[in-house]
């Protein structure tokens, strides 16, 4: 090696540390299992104004989508689309009974988003509004509305150790 060389990889910068990854960064391409089923991520949705992640997640023909909240402790809830049909954004009440179980608001938000792959909402569409439900037996229910269209989705909260995340190809 010429006397240039070394003194070229002296004054070289050093390549930048690869980013932390946290399941709140995963994103398209990357794998998890939850409850012993495995899932491709094929989309993710995050609200700028909240510690959170929504993501997309594909089984053969099955979609669910994935809640990641950090808080005090990261909580996970998953969703399945169910049908429903809400005129205006202005009708989503405090109480809702849903095939005989009492949901109650547990939280209403609007934020800007930011999305790649495949989901549900995009960021050109504007703000989207989010009403979380909680009903007595640990049944969940989440109201997203933007730009007119509306999405239903009916869960349940899942335990941290139940989920188990495999860095995909994606990234």
């Amino acid at each position: 090696m010429s006397l240039f060389k070394r003194v070229k990889n002296i004054l070289k910068k050093a390549e930048p540390l690869p980013q932390e990854r946290s399941v709140l960064t995963m994103g398209p391409g990357d794998v998890c299992e939850v409850s012993l089923v495995t899932y491709q991520v094929t989309g993710r949705t995050k609200p700028t104004a909240r510690n959170e992640v929504w993501l997309t997640l594909r089984d053969g023909a099955d979609v669910r989508y994935l809640n990641i909240e950090q808080r005090l402790d990261l909580s996970y809830s998953l969703f399945n689309t169910i049908d429903g049909r809400l005129d205006s954004m202005d009708e989503v009440p405090a109480h809702i009974e849903l095939d005989g179980i009492d949901y109650h608001l547990e939280d209403q938000y609007s934020t800007r988003i930011v999305e790649a792959g495949s989901t549900p909402f995009t960021s050109a569409g504007g703000e989207v509004y989010v009403w979380r439900f909680q009903s007595d037996g640990r049944k969940l229910l989440r109201i997203e509305w933007q730009d007119g269209r509306f999405m239903l989705y009916e869960g349940e909260s899942v335990l941290p150790g139940d989920v188990e995340w495999l860095k995909g190809s994606g990234r």
